[in-house]
């Protein structure tokens, strides 16, 4: 048929003429360009897919990020992908008679594709842009008290060329972390070596996983091979030639078990490659194995020991009559170990009754005449701490913090989930009420020492944020544990490396509460039916290879209230799941393989079930009758797609409500479902638009009784919940449109908007968030200005006062933005930004003076500036024309600023003017990196009474990089001396992918 078409069209050429001969032509090619579009559309593909490899590779070993012309490249390549390849299916049975047609269309499509081809000639320096070196590299830790020599024994075999492998022995709860976190952080200022790297190694040892720590501390990423021997073997290699490129110090703390260097990858050190390893143990056995030389950390003298507990206990006891010698026989008591001196004068801090102390000795020295050896030395101290927690309910939930597994940080709100799970905290009438005796827990057993702060960090809109959280010391936990008696009926075995379940022999008696969490169990066998009619709370989280479970396993378990299969490999839960009616919490969070669940009709009982990010397609089969939830998480089902009309009707009892999905288009069909739970108190959500978002809150106003939401309109891959009022706007148009804010709205992110006008101060969204206390906007173009003020007309600061009360600014990638406040006439902004604390500025680009003087005045609570990447930034503090001619010096003050960090700046010239000082003796932290026109550091020190300079009182460091330590040289300070005197302080910095 074609030959015969084109045998008649060859005839109509000669007998039609040039415009019948261009069609013809057209139909001849038409075969010919669809094969260009589908060949240039591979290529497309493949350089796509390239990119994307090198990103992963430039992210994953640097720590970098991307840029966003490169994020918008990709983006419109795959929509282009799209496009076409539905074209070329189109076209593929097209009639004969139609190609000629068409054929300018394919040959657009060509152009459109090569044009893509062309925009995506990236080099590697063009894919990502620097991301800000890891928070944490400092490790916080307490002064050192009377353990000056030993840490000074230490630092001279790390600075010399005898010693190689350093162990540092001593029983639990002496003091070697925290001698070796102070080490670790002097080590930071050295520019000895490349490289101070710590990992915790706890028990029991896993080769695999801390292959991953200190690879991963490197900055480099292994391949995840199996667990196998030939696997960790590759790895081991592999780390063998990531750390033999770099002259390092490996501190790895709390050892308990013998193994090889080699067998990891770590290279043994040697005076050739000046590489240092530092172990600390309660075992010298396994330190003489490792060939250290050993450094036994003693306990403290009794002068230190009295020092170190009136430092945590307070000064003010020491007034009290008759209180100085029990005092110290209770110090004597502690036996010298800083531990137990923390934890016990922790929990009589505030206590000035003498017949309490007296009564708190005799306790203390009872439990003491029982020790039977070193580890109960420390425990029995402890344990004196522990039973003074005065409520039953506070020491139950001290105990639960043992089921995590070993140096596990967890978030405060992650911590407060599970004892109200477990039914820890008492008779709250709401689950805010809960929260908030919650923290007032964790409060208590930070302020006694039996937790420590620490800090979760989450990845939220390509930026790494601090959650707040805590951990247990690993010899606390190990009290805890013992101080769960057999009456408890609780067995705990988390992170103990076990590859299956223990048999039913090796269950405690009649268990109550099993802890199997984060371990390698891969199955459970299917004839194993464990008999424990009184197991109330299971939790196998964290086994990441655990797929399937067997029907009988639930057989006998009938009185299970919590069970936890979070981030399991699990597909299907077996229908045995519903014959559980006592069962009261489920948790299924970050499942992503399951696809299954039984009906869930029979679980009257069930209060929470969690399926945060789970693999689910639909909900669960009779989750409309489960009468009793109080606690539904939807949160980030990738493949649910709809929460059918009338289930959330019937779930009256629902407390807390998450059902943000990954895609732009949300999961609830009707928000009047939402409006009408009465008893709602948190509530997770996002909009597909403005127009949705606007309608939902001016219609349904009673939600806004919920003490919590975090709120997305538009498409994002995580909440934050920094706060407890959020609301994130993410790629959605604003424009002129007027936004209805919720009330009570403390923390508001802007991110990837156009059409947002050239002010933040004349977004009408701004103007009733009365409460706004964290404002981010990220990537929007058009800002030139956060607050514009005309003395001509009615000042935007008294129309918009949000930013009189606003507490933190983060300004990030705004390629326009050019000044904080921009004043027309004689207006003057003496009270913008009056109560701000917190100042970030990140890859603005067109911004080339920070502060104006007119704005330094309304600053006085600022305690943090941070600039970042912004190519055209010349001051920190505007000079004015006058300032060059005159000789008078000028001093700004900034009473509460602690920290200053100016990172990639290549077109900062000064801070302030030539003539000006700044005053700000609450200094902690400067941080100077990249700025090679920075001349000089306007910094007015302190004076003592003699006159002379001295550091100011609270700095802890100054960072430049290890590569800038000549232009450091060549920095001027406000007096000649300042140098000398902040030299203690330099800490020479690297980032991970140098």
């Amino acid at each position: 048929m074609a030959d015969i078409a084109g045998a008649i069209i060859s005839a109509l050429s000669c007998i039609c003429g040039t415009p019948t001969s261009n069609c013809i032509d057209q139909y001849r090619n038409f075969n010919d360009d669809v094969d260009e579009l589908r060949g240039d559309l591979d290529t497309l593909t493949n350089r796509k897919q390239d990119i994307e490899s090198r990103i992963e590779v430039a992210k994953a070993r640097r720590g970098q990020m991307v840029r966003r012309e490169v994020q918008d490249w990709l983006k419109q390549v795959q929509d282009i992908n799209v496009d076409v390849q539905a074209f070329l299916d189109k076209v593929q049975g097209i009639k004969w008679y139609q190609r000629a047609c068409l054929d300018k269309l394919v040959c657009r499509k060509i152009d459109v594709v090569r044009k893509m081809l062309e925009k995506g000639s990236f080099p590697d320096e063009g894919l990502v842009i620097e991301r800000a070196p890891a928070r944490g590299n400092r490790i916080p830790t307490g002064d050192l008290v009377g353990e000056i020599f030993t840490k000074e024994e230490i630092w001279g075999y790390l600075m010399g060329d005898e010693v190689g492998m350093i162990g540092v022995c001593g029983i639990g709860g002496v003091g070697k972390t925290t001698i070796m976190k102070n080490l670790h952080n002097d080590l930071q200022r050295e520019t000895t070596f490349q490289k101070v790297i710590w990992v915790t190694v706890s028990h029991p040892l896993n080769v695999f996983e801390l292959q991953k720590k200190i690879a991963g501390a490197m900055g480099e990423r292994l391949l995840d091979d199996d667990e196998d021997d030939d696997g960790v073997m590759m790895r081991a290699g592999a780390l063998m030639d990531i750390m033999g490129r770099v002259k390092f110090v490996l501190i790895l703390d709390d050892v308990w078990e013998k193994f090889s260097l080699k067998e990891v990858g770590i290279p043994y050190p040697t005076v050739q490659n000046g590489c240092k390893v530092v172990v600390t143990s309660r075992s010298i056995e396994v330190c003489n194995y490792l060939s250290c030389k050993i450094v036994k950390v003693q306990p403290l003298s009794q002068e230190d020991s009295l020092k170190l507990f009136l430092d945590t206990v307070g000064d003010g006891v020491l007034e009290v009559p008759r209180l100085e010698e029990i005092l110290k026989l209770i110090v004597e008591e502690c036996a010298g170990l800083p531990l137990a001196i923390v934890v016990i004068a922790g929990s009589m801090r505030g206590v000035d009754d003498v017949n309490v102390w007296e009564n708190a000795l005799i306790e203390l020295q009872d439990r003491v005449r029982s020790v039977k050896d070193s580890n109960d030395e420390i425990f029995k101290r402890l344990r004196f701490s522990f039973d003074r927690l005065d409520r039953l309910e506070v020491r139950n939930c001290f105990l639960y913090c043992s089921f995590f597994r070993e140096d596990y940080v967890f978030s405060r709100r992650e911590l407060i989930e599970c004892w109200i799970d477990e039914g820890l905290i008492d008779g709250s009438p709401s689950r805010d009420a809960a929260y908030k005796r919650g923290h007032a827990i964790i409060d208590r057993l930070e302020k006694n020492f039996l937790l420590e702060k620490d800090y979760r960090l989450v990845e939220f809109s390509e930026r790494t944020i601090d959650i707040p959280g805590a951990k247990m010391h690993d010899v606390v936990r190990d009290m805890a544990i013992i101080s769960i008696g057999p009456e408890f009926g609780y067995m705990i075995k988390a992170g103990m490396n076990l590859i299956e379940l223990p048999d039913e022999h090796g269950w405690v008696k009649d268990p109550k509460k099993l802890s199997l969490m984060a371990n390698n169990i891969l199955k459970v066998p299917l004839s194993l039916s464990p008999k424990c009619s009184t197991l109330s709370t299971l939790i196998l989280s964290s086994n990441s290879n655990l797929s399937e479970i067997p029907e009988s396993f639930f057989g006998e378990m009938l009185a299970l209230k919590v069970l936890d299969l979070s981030s399991t490999a699990i597909e299907t839960l077996p229908n045995s799941i519903s014959k559980l009616k006592n069962l009261s919490t489920l948790r299924l969070q970050f499942c992503n393989k399951l696809k299954y669940l039984p009906s869930l009709s029979n679980l009257r009982g069930l209060k929470k079930l969690d399926l945060h990010r789970a693999g689910i397609e639909v909900v669960p089969q009779g989750m409309g009758m489960l009468i009793s939830l109080e606690y539904l998480d939807l949160l980030f089902c990738p493949n649910l797609k709809e929460i059918p009309t009338g289930i959330l009707l019937n779930l009256s009892s629902l407390q807390y409500l998450a059902v943000c999905c990954l895609r732009e288009t949300t999961i609830v069909r009707n928000f009047e479902e939402v409006a009408r739970l009465k008893k709602l108190e948190t509530l997770e959500c996002n909009f597909d638009d403005i127009q949705d978002f606007n309608y939902f809150v001016n219609k349904f106003k009673d939600f806004q009784r919920a003490t919590a939401y975090s709120l997305l309109v538009g498409s994002a891959e995580e909440m934050l919940r920094k706060s407890k009022h959020e609301l994130v706007i993410c790629d959605c148009e604003i424009g002129e449109e007027c936004i209805v804010l919720p009330d009570k709205l403390e923390d508001l992110w802007i991110i990837g908007r156009k059409n947002m006008g050239s002010s933040l101060s004349k977004i009408a969204l701004l103007e009733k968030a009365n409460e706004l206390r964290t404002c981010n906007i990220d990537d929007c173009e058009e800002i030139e200005c956060v607050v514009e003020l005309d003395s001509s007309s009615s000042s935007s600061s008294l129309r918009c006062p949000v930013f009189d009360k606003l507490e933190e600014l983060c300004l990030y990638r705004l390629p326009r933005l050019c000044e904080l406040v921009r004043v027309q006439g004689e207006a003057t902004p003496s009270h913008v930004f009056s109560n701000l604390k917190e100042l970030h500025v990140r890859g603005c680009s067109g911004i080339r003076k920070l502060l104006p003087l007119e704005l330094l005045q309304a600053l006085q609570n600022l305690e943090a500036i941070e600039v970042n990447s912004c190519d055209q930034m010349e001051e920190i503090i505007a000079s004015l024309d006058s300032d060059a001619s005159s000789s008078d010096k000028f001093t700004f003050t900034f009473p509460k600023l602690r920290e200053l960090v100016l990172r990639n700046l290549p077109q900062l010239k000064s801070i302030c003017s030539a003539k000006g000082v700044m005053v700000c003796n609450s200094i902690e932290k400067i941080e100077m990196n990249r700025c090679p026109k920075l001349k000089r550091v306007p910094v007015q020190l302190p004076q003592l009474d003699n006159g002379q300079p001295s550091p100011p009182p609270h700095l802890r460091e100054i960072q430049i990089h290890v590569k800038s330590e000549e232009w450091w040289e060549s920095v001027e300070w406000d007096h000649p001396s300042a140098k000398n005197l902040l030299q203690p302080f330099m800490r020479y910095i690297r980032y991970q992918w140098d």
